[in-house]
């Protein structure tokens, strides 16, 4: 809970991994690698995880799942270590959040035999809780910091690229974001 003010802090079990994000970001704070190179290892792990399950090497594909978790913690932490944020940065971690989630249920769905209803059920669920969770802590954050400069509570349009970043990358991950959180949950619901 790194992005709250001590008074607002609580705990949050979905959060475990940061404890090794905070680790694995101190390690590269004074190297070249920056936080979009961690998201890249990030989703380049879930996908490891997601070969592991179809394999069946179960194991492996439990410690992908729980480094993958791990190093999407240390992306932003090393972004707030170096002084870096980045739409590119937020809007990528959030891509590859949901392409990853949608893997590993196909994945589990395929080796398991469940019906695709059942797993599409538990995709729309995690998304949804997710989506929901993401909404009221980013409020809070607000409220308790003053929020960070990649988290809106509403977002209708691409920002202003921050520096470091282009405008057109910034505008392309806007669009993939779009697209998969904003348009994909608006046809569902509504």
């Amino acid at each position: 809970m790194s992005k709250l003010a001590v008074q607002d802090k609580f705990l949050d079990l979905s959060d475990y991994g940061r404890f090794f994000g905070k680790f694995f970001a101190l390690q590269l704070k004074n190297t070249s690698f920056t936080p979009i190179h961690v998201t890249l290892l990030f989703g380049f792990t879930g996908i490891v995880a997601i070969y592991s399950i179809l394999e069946g090497y179960y194991y492996w594909a439990a410690f992908f799942i729980l480094l993958k978790s791990g190093i999407d913690a240390a992306d932003g932490e090393l972004a707030r270590l170096k002084k870096t944020p980045s739409y590119s940065g937020r809007y990528l971690d959030s891509i590859f959040d949901i392409l990853l989630n949608f893997g590993f249920l196909t994945a589990i769905c395929y080796v398991s035999n469940t019906t695709v209803w059942l797993s599409f059920l538990a995709f729309l669920s995690i998304q949804l809780q997710g989506t929901l969770y993401n909404y009221y802590y980013v409020i809070l954050r607000t409220k308790s910091i003053g929020g960070d400069a990649t988290s809106k509570i509403f977002e209708y349009k691409s920002p202003k690229a921050l520096p470091g970043e282009k405008q057109e990358v910034v505008n392309f991950l806007f669009k993939i974001y779009s697209i998969v959180y904003v348009d994909l949950i608006k046809s569902f619901i509504f």
